[in-house]
């Protein structure tokens, strides 16, 4: 009996660990964007690493690209350097449009 115990201890915590890491995501929740209702996020954050910023604008299918100035450090303030319509996923070029 004492290692159906520990069998069972052992699936136990299996199923408890991949539940875990399959339901933490890093994923940022915003505002629901129009027309969309409660269906999901209207930003969505795809990668930071302090200095930059990729963020996906759900309602406009648009991705923005923000970073710090060139000389600048990590906690400066991000400015938007280019956008890529997400609408042309598909075709053969993909345009990315500078920021002004």
């Amino acid at each position: 009996m004492n290692w159906k115990n520990g069998m069972l201890f052992v699936v136990g915590a299996m199923l408890i660990s991949a539940t875990l890491i399959l339901t933490s995501r890093d994923v940022a929740h915003g505002q629901p964007g129009k027309g969309m209702g409660m269906m999901g996020p209207r930003y969505t954050i795809v990668e930071t690493q302090g200095h930059n910023l990729l963020v996906t604008d759900n309602s406009k299918n648009m991705v923005y690209f923000y970073t710090i100035d060139k000389d600048g450090k990590v906690g400066d303030d991000l400015k938007l350097r280019a956008s890529c319509d997400l609408t042309q996923v598909g075709e053969s070029v993909i345009k990315v449009k500078a920021a002004k």
